[in-house]
C-alpha cells in the first residue's frame, strides 16, 4: 500500500473561509426554475408553488448565496417583465437557450424562494443588450426604501421592504462570442466602469463583480482581466471566473487531474489582479468570485442539436447531465482547490442547483426529487468547511497522466473551526488503482480526538444515482485511528474522505 504523510498545524493559516464560496446558481434555463424549484399544483409544492422537497435538499446543502437570473440568459433579460401582476407579464423569446420565457417567476418570487431556502441573492445585470440606466433602475427597485419611481413600483407590487441585494454581477461572460451583446475588452471595460460608478452612487454598500474570462482556454485570457480591470479596478470588488470540466476522452486518471488546471487558473487570475493593483499603485486587493464551476459535458452535443432543430419551448429539458461517481470525485477536488485559495476566492457558485447540471434533480411531470452523486461532496464541504483553512504540509506519491505530470496521489486541505473546536480534513486519493495509508501529524491540536471518518467510494467509476435508487452515498467507516497526536487513515483508491476531529 502506498503511503502519504501530512502535517497540520493551527499556526499555518491561509484564511477564514467566506461562507459564500459554497454558493450556487439558478438560471432561467431548462427546468431549473419551472419544473425545478417551481411546480404549482404539485402535491409536493407549497402555497406559493415551490417544491418543498427541493427546498429541503437545498437547505441540506446550506447554500448561503445564489446567483440569478443567469448566466447567458441575463444578456437579453428585461427585468421589468418579471415583476408586477403575473397575468400581465409578457412571454418573450429567450435568445441564449432558444426557449420561451413566461416570466411567471421573477425577481420578487425568487426572493421569496431564497428566504425559504435560507439564502441570499447574487444579482446579475444585463450589460449585453442594455446598460447603465437599466442596471441603476433595477438596483433602485431592489434596494431603495421608497419615495422614487422604481422603489415605489416595488411597493405597488406588494414588496414594502427593500430586497437589499448586496452582490451584483456586471454582466456575464462578455468575452464570449456566444453572448448576446458580446463586447471586446475595451468596450466591456468602459461599460462596466460607468455602470459600477453609477450603481455605487445609488447604494455604496453593494459589492460588484467585474466579468473575467469565460474559461481558462479563452484566447484573450489573461489579457481580458488585465485590460478590463484597468477600467474597473477602482469601482469593483471581485473579478469573476468560470470553468467547467468533462471526461471527454474517457480517461479517469487525467480527468481527476483537472483540478490542478483549476488551481493554475486561480493563481493566474490572482497574479493578473495583483499586476493591475501594482500598475495603479492601488491599495486594495481584487478578490475572486468563481461564480460558475462544475462538471459539464454529458449532454452538450444533444443540447446543441435540440436548440438548433426544435427551439422555442417553455422549460425544455436542457443540460440535464446525469453525474457518475468519478464526477463526484472531481467536484470534491474542485472544492478542495477553492478552499486552498480562501485568501482570495471569497465567493463561488456551483452551476447550477436544480435539474440543470445540478446536484438536485426532479423527475419530469412532477415526479420525485433526488440527489445526484455530486450532491455529497458539496454538502460535506458546505457543512464542515467553515472556519480557518489551514495549509497542510504534504508528502505524497505522484503519478503522470496523458496530459498532466506529477499529479499528487493525495489532494487534501484542513479547516479548523476554532469556535466549535472542530477540525475537518477533506482528502481525495486520486490514485485509481491503489489504496493509500495517510499518516497525519496533529500534535499542534492537543486534546483533539477522532470524531468520524466519512467516505464516498465505489468500484464502478461510472455508477450514477437515479430517482429510483441512490447507489452512491457517503458512509461512516472505521479507517482512522489516533495515537499520541498522530492519526493513521486508510484512503481507498479513488475515494472522497471527510475526517472530523473534535476537542
Amino acid at each position: 500500500m502506498k503511503q502519504a504523510k501530512m502535517m497540520i498545524d493551527k499556526a499555518f493559516k491561509i484564511s477564514e473561509v467566506d461562507k459564500r464560496i459554497y454558493g450556487s446558481f439558478i438560471e432561467h434555463l431548462g427546468r431549473a426554475v419551472y419544473d425545478g424549484i417551481y411546480q404549482p399544483g404539485n402535491p409536493l409544492s407549497d402555497e406559493d408553488g415551490f417544491r418543498k422537497d427541493v427546498l429541503e435538499m437545498v437547505r441540506e446543502l446550506n447554500v448561503p448565496i445564489v446567483r440569478y437570473p443567469g448566466g447567458n440568459f441575463v444578456s437579453n433579460f428585461f427585468w421589468e417583465d418579471s415583476v408586477g401582476p403575473v397575468e400581465e407579464r409578457p412571454t418573450r423569446l429567450e435568445l441564449a437557450w432558444r426557449s420561451l420565457e413566461t416570466n411567471k417567476i421573477g425577481l420578487n418570487e425568487f426572493s421569496k424562494w431564497l428566504e425559504k431556502a435560507n439564502s441570499e441573492m447574487m444579482m446579475a445585470v444585463n450589460l449585453g443588450t442594455r446598460g447603465v440606466a437599466d442596471a441603476c433602475n433595477l438596483l433602485e427597485y431592489c434596494n431603495h426604501p421608497g419615495g422614487t419611481k422604481y422603489s415605489d413600483m416595488r411597493i405597488r407590487h406588494g414588496v414594502k421592504d427593500p430586497h437589499n441585494v448586496k452582490v451584483w454581477c456586471l454582466g456575464n461572460e462578455m468575452d464570449g462570442d456566444w453572448q448576446v451583446g458580446h463586447k471586446n475588452m475595451h468596450e466591456y471595460g468602459r461599460l462596466a466602469q460607468e455602470t459600477a460608478k453609477a450603481m455605487k452612487l445609488i447604494d455604496p454598500s453593494i459589492e460588484l463583480v467585474s466579468c473575467g474570462s469565460s474559461n481558462l482556454d479563452m484566447p484573450t485570457f489573461p489579457e481580458w482581466e488585465a485590460t478590463t480591470l484597468g477600467y474597473t479596478y477602482d469601482h469593483v470588488d471581485f473579478v469573476s471566473m468560470h470553468q467547467y470540466y468533462g471526461n471527454l476522452n474517457n480517461d479517469t486518471e487525467d480527468f481527476l487531474a483537472l483540478s490542478d488546471d483549476m488551481d493554475q487558473f486561480i493563481r493566474s487570475v490572482i497574479a493578473t489582479c495583483d499586476f493591475v493593483k501594482a500598475k495603479k499603485r492601488g491599495k486594495k486587493d481584487i478578490n475572486l468570485s468563481f461564480d460558475e464551476w462544475n462538471v459539464w459535458f454529458h449532454t452538450r452535443e444533444a443540447d446543441d442539436e435540440f436548440m438548433e432543430k426544435d427551439p422555442w419551448h417553455i422549460a425544455p429539458p436542457l443540460l440535464e447531465d446525469q453525474y457518475n461517481f468519478e464526477d463526484a470525485l472531481l467536484v470534491g477536488l474542485m472544492l478542495i482547490t477553492l478552499m486552498k485559495h480562501a485568501d482570495r476566492v471569497k465567493m463561488a457558485c456551483m452551476a447550477q442547483l436544480v435539474n440543470v447540471i445540478a446536484p438536485i434533480m426532479t423527475e419530469k411531470d412532477g415526479g420525485k426529487a433526488w440527489r445526484q452523486t455530486i450532491f455529497y461532496p458539496f454538502m460535506h464541504a458546505s457543512r464542515y468547511g467553515r472556519g480557518m483553512v489551514l495549509q497542510p504540509v504534504i508528502e505524497t506519491p505522484v503519478h503522470d497522466t496523458k496530459e498532466h505530470e506529477n499529479v499528487t496521489d493525495l489532494s487534501s486541505v484542513a479547516v479548523w473551526n476554532q469556535e466549535k473546536e472542530e477540525l475537518t480534513i477533506f482528502a481525495v486519493n486520486r490514485n485509481t488503482k491503489e489504496d493509500m495509508e495517510l499518516i497525519t501529524d496533529l500534535r499542534s491540536l492537543e486534546g483533539y480526538h477522532l470524531e468520524e471518518h466519512i467516505v464516498l467510494e465505489s468500484n464502478d467509476m461510472k455508477i450514477c444515482n437515479s430517482a429510483g435508487e441512490e447507489l452512491v452515498m457517503p458512509k461512516p467507516v472505521q479507517r482512522s485511528t489516533m495515537e499520541d497526536g498522530k492519526m493513521t487513515s486508510m484512503l481507498t483508491k479513488a475515494s472522497w474522505n471527510v475526517i472530523r476531529l473534535k476537542k
